[in-house]
């Protein structure tokens, strides 16, 4: 769908990082249902309140798998031929769901507790040592997410710089680095293919493993899927964790009544982490994209079989109708709806390891920095862009 007619573009640009750009209010009260065109030039239909985008994200109407057709609009040149989990529609997503949910089982992953704690205030630590004032960016936002990731999959401490490397090209949707973005793509296949092989050569116990030697009924992964596996845990392990982290702190630093009540009653860090994901600027849902398979209403507007759907998560967790003070921090808020980890099948399944390393930085950062606070103006801040998850380069904290 190719665009043929007048229409703002998407992103949007925005003055504050980690508010919400102003269209998204107006969208939500004037125009739920809107066309913008897509950096490739595509136009796609933006959907924004809570009611619609859970339809979008549920409904199997709306197609994930179509967007890996030649010529077929996209964000991110990773989805182009994928076999991931994260862009299949039934009954082959249903398989592999079946097959990777025992390596992410609430055992298994509140397993981990104690070895993210560990990591974390090893990393903490170093920073403290350091003296003040310190990058969170790359003392802690950054080393933590990819070394839990990188201890998943078995990968050696040694080569944890080269998975960053090669996933910070990855997750950029600017269509100049298109190129750039194949090639590391190419460089990472090839990694994980060989260290593919070498597990099943000399088994290890990691969650790698558990996905090499998954099965159900005689069904197992194929080398494709775990690679195109291994893409999607270090993008949304990685990249989204990262920019959460960044994108959390600076929000409680905005909210200094609220940090204090976390300070005196920790046992809310729960809580606060959900309204935290719930405000988080740090992903924009640009990889939520699907195709219409049918003609399908929402909102009274038509949308037709083949064009192309963009469910605004960020937007739905701001509407008025289902979050009262949708802009405010309430530490308290119950339920939280929020979609931040996706709704419908395709609700990410490493959500309970993201909420855990959200948890025990954040709780990591106030127990040993008492007097946290950003160590220059925020407007200094240089955040980045053409990038799935922004956040800033450098988060110069003091304490």
């Amino acid at each position: 769908m190719r665009v043929a007619e007048d229409a703002p573009s998407f992103p949007f640009t925005t003055t504050d990082p980690i508010e919400p750009p102003a269209e998204y209010a107006k969208l939500l009260r004037d125009a739920p249902v809107s066309k913008v065109v897509i950096p490739t030039g595509d136009l796609v239909w933006l959907v924004t309140r809570h009611e619609d985008v859970r339809l979008v994200l549920s409904d199997t109407r709306f197609s994930r798998e179509a967007i890996t057709a030649p010529g077929a609009p996209r964000l991110l040149p990773i989805a182009q031929g994928s076999k991931s989990i994260f862009v299949m529609d039934p009954p082959e997503h249903n398989r592999l769901r079946k097959l990777v949910s025992r390596a992410f089982a609430t055992r298994r992953i509140e397993s981990l507790r104690g070895e993210v704690q560990e990591l974390t205030d090893s990393f903490v630590a170093k920073m403290v040592e350091t003296g003040s004032p310190a990058d969170l960016i790359g003392g802690l936002a950054q080393p933590l997410p990819i070394t839990v990731i990188c201890r998943l999959l078995g990968v050696p401490y040694e080569d944890v710089g080269k998975f960053r490397a090669w996933t910070d090209v990855m997750l950029s949707y600017a269509q100049g680095r298109r190129d750039e973005v194949l090639a590391a793509r190419d460089a990472l296949n090839g990694y994980l293919t060989n260290l593919i092989e070498d597990k099943r050569s000399n088994p290890t116990d990691d969650l790698l493993m558990v996905l090499i030697t998954a099965a159900d009924d005689g069904d197992r992964l194929d080398d494709e899927e775990l690679l195109a596996f291994g893409y999607t845990l270090l993008g949304a392990g990685y990249h989204a964790t990262t920019a959460g982290l960044a994108h959390a702190v600076v929000t409680l630093l905005r909210f200094p009544e609220s940090l204090t009540e976390l300070r005196e009653d920790p046992g809310l860090m729960p809580t606060v982490v959900e309204e935290l994901l719930r405000r988080s600027q740090a992903g924009g849902g640009l990889g939520a994209l699907r195709i219409a398979v049918e003609d399908v209403e929402i909102g009274g507007t038509l949308i037709a079989a083949g064009d192309a759907v963009l469910p605004l998560i960020n937007a739905a967790n701001r509407d008025p109708e289902v979050f009262a003070d949708p802009d405010g921090v309430r530490i308290d808020r119950k339920p939280n709806p929020h979609l931040s980890f996706g709704h419908g099948i395709h609700h990410c399944i490493g959500a309970q390891l993201g909420r855990m390393e959200l948890e025990v930085a954040i709780g990591a950062l106030l127990r040993e920095m008492p007097g946290l606070r950003l160590a220059v103006d925020e407007s200094e801040l240089e955040w980045t862009s053409g990038l799935a998850f922004s956040r800033p380069r450098t988060l110069p904290i003091a304490w």
